[in-house]
């Protein structure tokens, strides 16, 4: 037992650290202290990241109930970077709009723990406790705004949408179960090695369709755009990184070690999710205004990129989706600290024609920008390119040239919402002007974001070399 809770440190440390700061934030300092307890959060986020960035060796824990192995630590770097980042952007936004509150970062910390939980699972029960952690948390951070009726709408629409797809999950876990006899992956994996069964295969189909959801990877996205638009700032920007890195990262971790032996059912799933997901998200962006709608549209089109990797159902794909989704949250943390600033006469404001020549005001801010939105279309030599380049190669590779070629057809239509952008800064009509204001942290982040998408063209950081551990980790 004592072996079990080492494999489960971090995960333990970080509960009780959750459950400490919110007994001190109820019976001492409720809100007064908010902003320490903000970005003392944030750091043990990135301690914690360095922690388990520094682990190595596969593990399991409670009978094979938790994986602790390099796929995983690779996630959870990612998911907890992005949630440190988060947790320091948010002071100022949030100060300003009177909703810091010291369960804020507490939520932040609950939510990471759940998508830690996630990455790890090694059986359908732990899944679900992990996927409901998240997600329980998620809906409570999106309607934190009591007194706004769009964040209240965001929260009941996050939360209604959320149990039908927690419900069909459960519903594809009864039958796995029903018809494998076990709730383990490895369990499931050896009940499919002589075939696979009419029940299994609606089992399997349910399972992704819940975790689907969670990806808002179409035709499963309804809730993204609203729940985008409605929900504060920093929320949303979390909802668009640790919690799509978390989503993707348990898909995968299903179909490979549960659903190994059958992969060519499941590969037809994630192919469609991909091509539908791509094509929806880049063609429904192209008429939004509102920049988080847009945003919402974007990370349903990356997510369909990213899946593509998942989809050649090999280790080198695996590796193309890491290696996509660690640019794709360093991508979207610059844009939100970006959007965080978008501010008329003290108030937040979304609307994209409200960049109209914004070079000329400040002229490094769009460059960056520029650099992001570039990144984000996949024109090189930004490091953007390179994500699409890994997945496209994985799709070509793993016999899907139909998927690549279509995936280079949707990027095509997507750089057209992300060069309006660029646009508007440049040869719009100057009406309107925002605001200069901007923090030391959203300065920091958005031109480090942009530097990353510039000088990351070199080596990708290394982070090649440690997505393929972690994906040889997995697909064994």
């Amino acid at each position: 037992m004592s072996g079990d809770f080492d494999v489960i440190r971090p995960e333990t440390y970080l509960a009780l650290y959750g459950i400490l700061a919110l007994l001190a934030g109820v019976f001492t300092i409720k809100d007064r202290a908010t902003p320490i307890l903000l970005w003392l959060t944030a750091l043990v986020m990135a301690l914690m990241a360095w922690w388990i960035g520094a682990r190595s060796g596969t593990d399991v824990a409670f009978a094979g109930s938790f994986v602790d192995d390099g796929f995983s630590r690779f996630a959870k770097v990612l998911i907890l970077g992005a949630a440190a980042v988060v947790l320091l952007l948010s002071q100022d936004y949030l100060t300003r709009q009177n909703t810091l509150r010291f369960e804020y970062p507490i939520l932040i910390t609950f939510c990471a723990l759940g998508m830690m939980i996630m990455v790890s699972a090694g059986d359908l029960l732990t899944l679900y406790m992990g996927l409901e952690l998240q997600a329980l948390s998620a809906y409570v951070l999106t309607s934190i705004r009591r007194d706004s009726v769009r964040s209240t709408e965001a929260g009941l629409k996050f939360f209604v949408l959320g149990a039908l797809s927690s419900g069909l999950l459960l519903y594809g876990a009864s039958l796995t179960y029903g018809y494998a006899g076990s709730i383990d992956f490895a369990g499931i994996l050896a009940a499919t090695a002589d075939g696979f069964s009419l029940g299994l295969l609606f089992g399997l189909v349910f399972v992704m369709s819940g975790i689907a959801f969670k990806i808002s990877a179409a035709p499963f996205h309804m809730w993204t755009p609203d729940v985008y638009e409605g929900a504060p700032t920093p929320v949303t920007a979390f909802l668009a990184t640790g919690s799509k890195v978390a989503a993707i990262g348990l898909l995968a971790r299903v179909v490979h070690d549960a659903y190994g032996m059958v992969a060519g059912d499941w590969q037809q799933i994630v192919a469609f999710l991909s091509l539908v997901s791509m094509f929806l998200g880049s063609i429904a962006a192209i008429g939004q205004t509102n920049i988080k709608r847009l945003m919402a549209y974007s990370s349903i089109s990356h997510m369909g990129f990213a899946l593509m990797g998942l989809a050649s159902a090999d280790a080198f794909g695996v590796q193309a989706m890491l290696i996509y989704m660690a640019i794709y949250v360093a991508m979207n943390l610059g844009t939100f600290a970006f959007i965080l600033s978008m501010e008329r006469n003290g108030q937040p404001v979304t609307d994209i024609r409200m960049l109209n020549m914004y070079s000329r005001r400040e002229p490094l801010r769009a460059l960056a920008l520029l650099v992001l939105m570039f990144s984000m279309a996949g024109v090189p030599p930004m490091i953007g390119f390179f994500a699409k380049f890994y997945v496209l190669r994985a799709a070509y590779e793993g016999g899907l040239t139909w998927l690549a070629l279509a995936g280079m057809v949707a990027s095509a239509i997507s750089a057209f919402f992300y060069l309006r952008i660029v646009y508007f800064m440049y040869f719009g009509e100057e009406r309107e002007v925002l605001d200069r204001r901007m923090t030391g942290v959203n300065w920091t982040v958005l031109m480090v974001s942009a530097a990353v998408m510039l000088l990351g063209v070199v080596n990708l950081f290394g982070i090649e070399p440690l997505a393929a551990a972690a994906a040889a980790t997995l697909v064994n």
